[in-house]
């Protein structure tokens, strides 16, 4: 495609997800559906363009500011991916005078918002909990997110996988914490890749891994993820189980529940039932109250610790957005517990950074409900031959696991356990 052409492209693409009316992948992927012809590296292209001006949202508006044309058109010069004498073919020479002014501009000359690129909500809520280590926390949450895979014990262990991808060509490493995960070197295309084609490695975070782990679940008990989404927990709770017991799926999108089915048929894993609920407090819930061996709830939440994926939730979520999701997130919480049989585990986890979603929700939870006992989640990632398992907590004696992408180089979750007393 000629670079003015794309180049308009990538400028209607932006104005499309800047309406934010649904997530940005969703508007790419759309996109791309409705226009075929555009080829891997064009798609490319326009899907970095989008994510760097989500990503430097406020830095690129402000260098906007002093160019003059289509604010989308502006926006998409100065994000252009790639040598600049590419897009330069496609500018007029006052365009090019002022990209290369804007280029100079170096972070110094930048107001502090202009260089972290969080709304001012967000950044002073990150700010209290992480002080000095702000700036390492921003410039993390504004890099891409690494390729991570799991092992599917039910078909090889990591030693033997790693050597697999590495013989089709990717570089590849164990990655540090989750003894079942494998971080890849850049975003190679799975499609091809035979252990991912066989079923024998699965795309999920590392810190996603570590979740599905502190469930801890055995082979041959009743296990349900209650908030199933499409399914990367449950497929390595599943694998965990070896492929015995009962595991439910519940999600109350049955479109979500769909993306599990592919995934599924791939793990080989038989004993996964998913289940669309229409809420928290559905009939096919109370019928399994007190039968279930362990339970987790990955409660639906405002996502900010998957900003490295999706920068537009940034923009997406407001105070009130949040303040909305944790009197839901204790609802299902509370709703997920009666579940439990006496000495049954449940597991609380958000892939949010703030403690209103967090710490907040969990403390709510075990004053309401003295029958629970709480459980350092360290002593379980310890016992669980976890590395450096006081590292991914917080709390008193470890009480909860929270992960953030500046230290620990996995998207940001926290999660808190209980066991149902006798």
């Amino acid at each position: 495609m000629h670079p003015k052409a794309l180049l308009d492209e990538s400028a209607s693409l932006i104005e499309q997800v800047f309406k934010f009316e649904h997530p940005a992948d969703a508007v790419v992927a759309r996109h791309f559906r409705e226009n075929r012809s555009l080829g891997p590296r064009e798609r490319a292209t326009l899907s970095d363009t989008v994510y760097a001006v989500l990503r430097e949202r406020l830095k690129l508006e402000w260098l906007a500011r002093s160019g003059s044309g289509s604010k989308w058109r502006r926006l998409a010069i100065l994000a252009f991916p790639g040598d600049r004498a590419f897009v330069k073919s496609a500018l007029t020479e006052p365009e090019k005078t002022w990209l290369d002014h804007c280029d100079a501009v170096s972070d110094a000359d930048l107001m502090s918002q202009h260089r972290h690129n969080l709304p001012d909500w967000l950044a002073t809520a990150l700010g209290e909990q992480v002080g000095d280590d702000f700036d390492a926390l921003v410039a993390s949450l504004n890099q891409a997110a690494p390729l991570d895979l799991r092992v599917n014990l039910l078909k090889t262990k990591r030693e033997a996988a790693l050597a697999s991808i590495r013989q089709a060509g990717l570089a590849s490493d164990p990655t540090p914490y989750s003894p079942l995960g494998i971080r890849l070197a850049g975003k190679p295309s799975l499609a091809k890749l035979p252990a991912f084609v066989e079923g024998e490695v699965e795309v999920q975070d590392e810190g996603s891994q570590l979740l599905a782990l502190l469930l801890d679940a055995k082979r041959g008990e009743m296990v349900v993820d209650f908030c199933a989404g499409a399914g990367g927990k449950t497929l390595a709770i599943g694998a965990a189980m070896r492929n015995s017991g009962r595991l439910y799926a519940f999600d109350t999108s049955g479109h979500r529940l769909d993306a599990l089915k592919p995934r599924l048929a791939r793990s080989g894993l038989s004993n996964v039932h998913p289940v669309a609920i229409a809420h928290e407090r559905d009939d096919r819930i109370k019928r399994l109250a007190g039968k279930i061996d362990r339970v987790l709830v990955d409660a639906p939440c405002s996502g900010l610790g998957t900003l490295r994926r999706n920068p537009d939730l940034k923009w997406r979520q407001t105070p009130q957005t949040v303040a909305a999701q944790t009197q839901l997130q204790l609802a299902i919480l509370t709703s997920a517990a009666r579940l439990l049989k006496p000495g049954g585990r449940l597991v609380y986890a958000t892939c949010s950074l703030l403690p209103t979603e967090n710490e907040a929700v969990a403390e709510a939870f075990s004053a309401a409900q003295t029958g629970f006992e709480p459980l350092p989640v360290a002593d379980i990632l310890e016992a669980l031959h976890v590395g450096a398992a006081n590292a991914l907590c917080a709390g008193n004696a470890g009480q909860w696991l929270r992960l953030w992408p500046h230290r620990h180089s996995t998207d940001g979750f926290f999660a808190a356990v209980w066991r149902k007393k006798p």
